[in-house]
């Protein structure tokens, strides 16, 4: 079942709303931690604020990415914007990679000369608050943009997600060591917080650089999606020969597959036409944004090019035996 331009209006329509939610909700959380950070002074909760700026950042790249990645394609781009997600991936990342390594050198500086700032109770409670508002507001963020890139199969999304999702884990961390200096005063414990904070963040970073950039030098999609290719081709094995040079790639939401379907010499090309139309249609019942290349081979007894996955030279013997 192939998506009409109706569907992939509404999928375009959806994708734009949901990061347009995700900028409203940094931008609020970015003016709170840096208002918060800087009147207590915490180096934990600036460092948050700095996270916080990033996923900002990036949420604006993703909505932008979104948008131009649902283009159709033109006479530049004649195999669509997809890619566009890509490189918004790979810039979310290196962003992300940037702020780690301030917040960490910041919070050694801290410790290396020395940290004996005491916090007023009251202004403690303020920056306790506003990473509990953090942590609840990036957890319902997070979980729609997340179900949103699923459905839509968004690289930039999912991306932007999981930005949320290490802000929840690292506000997490700024929250109960904020609570610890409230009730024992060791101070020393904010910016141990923020290195712990950098390091969580810097992890995120590298992970998601080796995928944005496996997406951008056209890496395959997962073996698990292959697999899965090859049992739907399978499925119509005693209407043809075999199959080889099955390849894929991803561009953003869009994923490209291609192989050779052998059929026998004494098929019309009507009917392997027909095949492979049929062929394409099962797969994009399952994957909806492929683009799906056939090219028709016929036969040749005795070559080696579908290996024992030739169900029709195997007949063929049956037959002659």
């Amino acid at each position: 079942m192939n998506t009409t331009s109706d569907d992939t209006e509404i999928i375009n329509r959806l994708k734009e709303r949901t990061a347009h939610l995700s900028v409203i909700s940094n931008t609020g959380l970015v003016v709170m931690k840096f208002v918060v950070g800087f009147a207590i002074g915490s180096v934990s909760i600036i460092s948050e604020a700095i996270h916080s700026s990033m996923d900002l950042l990036a949420a604006v790249i993703a909505f932008f990415s979104v948008r131009k990645s649902a283009e159709p394609p033109d006479a530049g781009h004649s195999f669509g914007h997809g890619k566009f997600e890509d490189v918004s991936g790979l810039i979310e990342a290196l962003l992300i990679f940037i702020a780690a390594i301030i917040i960490i050198t910041e919070a050694i500086l801290r410790l290396l000369g020395g940290y004996g700032q005491e916090f007023s109770p009251g202004l403690l409670f303020f920056g306790i608050a506003v990473m509990g508002i953090s942590v609840l507001a990036n957890w319902y963020v997070s979980s729609r943009l997340m179900k949103v890139a699923k459905q839509t199969e968004s690289i930039a999304l999912e991306s932007d997600a999981w930005h949320l999702r290490t802000d929840i884990y690292t506000s997490l961390g700024v929250f109960a060591g904020l609570i610890l200096i409230h009730f024992t005063g060791l101070t020393i414990l904010d910016p141990i917080i923020a290195i712990g904070v950098g390091l969580v963040i810097l992890n995120a970073a590298v992970n998601l650089l080796k995928r944005s950039f496996a997406d951008l030098i056209d890496h395959s999609i997962p073996k698990l999606d292959e697999d899965r290719i090859k049992a739907i081709i399978c499925e119509h094995a005693s209407e043809y020969a075999g199959f080889h040079g099955l390849r894929t790639r991803r561009s953003g939401p869009d994923i490209f597959i291609e192989f050779h379907l052998v059929v026998p010499g004494e098929v019309s090309v009507t009917r392997s036409h027909d095949l492979a139309d049929h062929l394409e249609s099962d797969l994009l019942v399952e994957y909806p944004r492929a683009n799906v290349t056939i090219h028709i081979e016929p036969c040749q007894e005795g070559c080696d090019r579908c290996g024992s996955f030739c169900t029709y030279y195997e007949k063929q013997k049956m037959q002659k035996q």
